[in-house]
């Protein structure tokens, strides 16, 4: 057909990974609709990319967005898999993550919405566009995961670990502080404590936060240990109280001991830097992603 050309049928190889004579009979059987096409090839397993979608992808980036203004302030995360730490450094991909995670400013980090969303400058989703480079770049790769903090005044502070490029590493993390005092104070605080989430791992902003199911099941466990001291049980109770103390400090932000300092919670961190920003600081939450957390990969994939 006339409208099927060799820049055409490069093209479908590029974004498929299939052969050059099967993109050709691709576009011949689908009257030249590239989208029908890839799905042709991917209906004959011909297509490389939906092979490669099979595949364990654990490695990538988690990308970072923020938007101060004055109205308020948004940021989020996104989790971008890839099968090598070599595609992480690939510049494609990376513009590809940085894209997506600009693209999740205007959903609030909503995985949903971002899947769904239009791709910057493409007319298709998110999704499909993460398709269409599995065959372009030759790896499984997936959109995993997305977090957003939004501040309806002050500032959201980001932080990223194992920087690989502007804006991605191994380890994301976003803190939103809510407060109307100075924001360079404000940020400057905020990027401090995003550093202090990113090796501390809290599991909450606050104790009221924390799961219910998580307090519960730690009870149970401190409770056990004490009845094997042979203690009676309204012993038990103050023990169990006790040592709960102690697991808030080791799992909840505002408990935790600050590690830039070493000495102060990170509640008296806030408290002190209220009086720097002049204006009261309220933590109104964090989010942290870490690089292929809870991925399991399989050790025979070739």
């Amino acid at each position: 057909m006339s409208g099927i050309t060799a820049a055409t049928v490069k093209q479908l190889r590029e974004m498929t990974g299939a052969g050059m004579m099967d993109c050709k009979t691709a576009l011949n059987e689908t009257g030249g609709d590239m989208e029908a096409a890839v799905d042709w090839l991917r209906k004959k397993g011909l297509s490389k990319a939906a092979k490669k979608s099979g595949r364990t992808a654990a490695e990538g980036l988690v990308a970072i967005a923020v938007e101060n203004n004055s109205a308020g302030a948004t940021g989020v995360l996104v989790e971008v898999n890839s099968e090598t730490d070599f595609v992480a450094r690939n510049e494609l991909f990376q513009n590809m993550v940085n894209d997506i995670a600009q693209t999740a400013v205007g959903v609030d980090g909503d995985l949903d919405k971002l899947r769904a969303a239009t791709f910057p400058g493409a007319s298709k989703s998110v999704d499909e566009h993460v398709a269409e480079m599995v065959g372009q770049i030759g790896e499984n790769m997936n959109l995993r995961r997305s977090q957003g903090v939004v501040v309806d005044e002050g500032v959201v502070a980001s932080y990223v670990h194992g920087q690989v490029t502007d804006g991605a590493g191994k380890i994301g993390v976003l803190v939103g502080l809510k407060s109307s005092g100075d924001k360079d104070k404000l940020k400057a605080v905020g990027k401090q404590i995003a550093m202090h989430v990113a090796a501390a791992r809290p599991l909450s902003a606050k104790v009221e936060e924390l799961d219910p199911e998580i307090v519960n099941k730690e009870k149970e466990i401190l409770a056990d240990q004490a009845r094997a001291s042979g203690k009676p049980e309204n012993i038990i109770e103050k023990m169990v109280e006790g040592r709960l103390r102690k697991f808030y400090e080791e799992s909840v932000l505002m408990e935790q001991i600050f590690v830039i300092d070493g000495e102060t919670k990170v509640g008296k961190v806030l408290e002190n830097a209220s009086k720097d920003a002049g204006a009261p600081i309220e933590l109104v939450g964090f989010a942290r992603l870490e690089l292929g957390d809870g991925v399991e990969k399989s050790e025979d994939e070739d």
